[in-house]
């Protein structure tokens, strides 16, 4: 990967190298003609590097996107090796220009669905840990993967994703489709999938908690409480676009962190802070 590493590196890109796949990117705030006749030039020179190693790039395989807002995504042209497309799969999630993951989210609820009546005809045989077992496995594992991009979707969007968690909870409990929900949720100790974004958000993002020189004092609570004072991060300049700014993790985790208790964000031990972490969200989702 080295050789490749440097032909990509000349050209002014970055990349990610997997066992099978290679993803090119840049950023730019304009898309230009210099800007394509980069991505093409490179590509045309690993594909030649590739050919004189005994290797070969598949074009079938490959494609392009353009993320951003709807007058840069309106730029299109057709490489030689590369097709252009509005949403293309990459590690497991659907992205397209807009980031509204529409088609990820169609196709998680076609597939959890399918799996969901496949799990109903063999519920009657089933033990309710071997029915939870077949739930967290072929459905939770999924509304769960990856699901930190999805912050700051419409609530349209993670509707669909919560009906899919009702639905497992209904199947798994034998609880009727008019009955309503909320307590079974809060029986099972389940976070409704908003909650469950954010949990993952503050796990991943602020554990190891963030060092002293991250902290800042000035930086005021969302709410005038005194037991929200103290060990809080500074917020990034305001975004221009909060449909795009607002959902990247430089505000979404310093906006999450700042709002828990003082006693969640002083915790070092990392056990204690899930435990108080989810039981915070819990309540917040429950209005306990």
């Amino acid at each position: 990967m080295l050789p490749l590493g440097k032909i990509i590196h000349l050209y002014g890109l970055q990349f990610h190298c997997y066992a099978d796949d290679i993803q090119l990117y840049i950023s730019t705030k304009a898309i230009t003609n210099t800007t394509l006749s980069t991505l093409s030039n490179c590509l045309s020179e690993i594909k030649n590097w590739m050919q004189r190693n005994y290797l070969q790039l598949s074009s079938d395989k490959s494609d392009i996107i353009i993320i951003g807002p709807t007058s840069h995504t309106r730029t299109t042209q057709n490489f030689s090796t590369l097709s252009s497309s509005r949403h293309i799969w990459n590690l497991g999630i659907i992205f397209d220009s807009q980031l509204k993951f529409d088609h990820h989210f169609n196709y998680i609820t076609r597939t959890a669905f399918f799996h969901l009546k496949n799990i109903a005809r063999l519920r009657p045989s089933l033990t309710y840990s071997a029915a939870e077992t077949l739930i967290h496995a072929f459905i939770t594992s999924r509304l769960d993967y990856c699901n930190i991009i999805l912050y700051g979707s419409s609530s349209k969007v993670l509707n669909k994703l919560q009906h899919i968690q009702n639905t497992a909870a209904h199947l798994l409990t034998h609880t009727r489709s008019r009955e309503h929900i909320t307590p079974v949720l809060q029986k099972r100790y389940w976070l409704p999938i908003s909650h469950c974004i954010q949990y993952k958000i503050l796990l991943l993002t602020t554990w190891p908690p963030p060092n002293s020189q991250t902290y800042s004092t000035t930086t005021p609570p969302p709410h005038s409480l005194r037991s929200s004072e103290g060990n809080l991060l500074a917020l990034p300049p305001r975004t221009k676009h909060q449909t795009w700014g607002d959902r990247a993790f430089s505000v979404a985790t310093p906006t999450l962190w700042n709002s828990l208790p003082k006693s969640i964000r002083d915790c070092t031990d990392p056990h204690t802070f899930k435990s108080l972490l989810k039981t915070h969200l819990f309540k917040l989702a429950f209005n306990l």
